[in-house]
């Protein structure tokens, strides 16, 4: 989502601006420290909010972007995310013993 947002937004082809491509590396942070993992819902209906305010606003503006291009353009992925958009909580996994 955000490779469609910045192309169209800041004119990049193939290589993302340095804003995106922080963005990106921050999402990508907050994901791997994600709790819930394979039982996530979409971030927007999640009980924790793991992004800083600044950040969670650059993503809005990216997702209002880029969510209506995702089933044009990576059409698995936008029904992924559809999909995982229908679950009503995230579901914590057990702890492994």
């Amino acid at each position: 989502m955000i490779n469609i947002y910045c192309r169209a937004s800041h004119g990049s082809h193939g290589k993302l601006c340095p804003d995106c491509e922080e963005l990106l590396a921050y999402a990508n942070k907050r994901l791997e420290k994600c709790p819930f993992q394979e039982g996530k819902t979409t971030c927007g209906k999640c009980r924790i909010h793991c992004y800083r305010p600044s950040e969670r606003e650059k993503i809005k503006e990216v997702m209002r972007y880029a969510g209506p291009r995702m089933m044009t353009r990576h059409p698995v992925s936008a029904l992924h995310h559809f999909i995982d958009g229908l679950r009503k909580k995230a579901i914590r996994p057990r702890p492994k013993d």
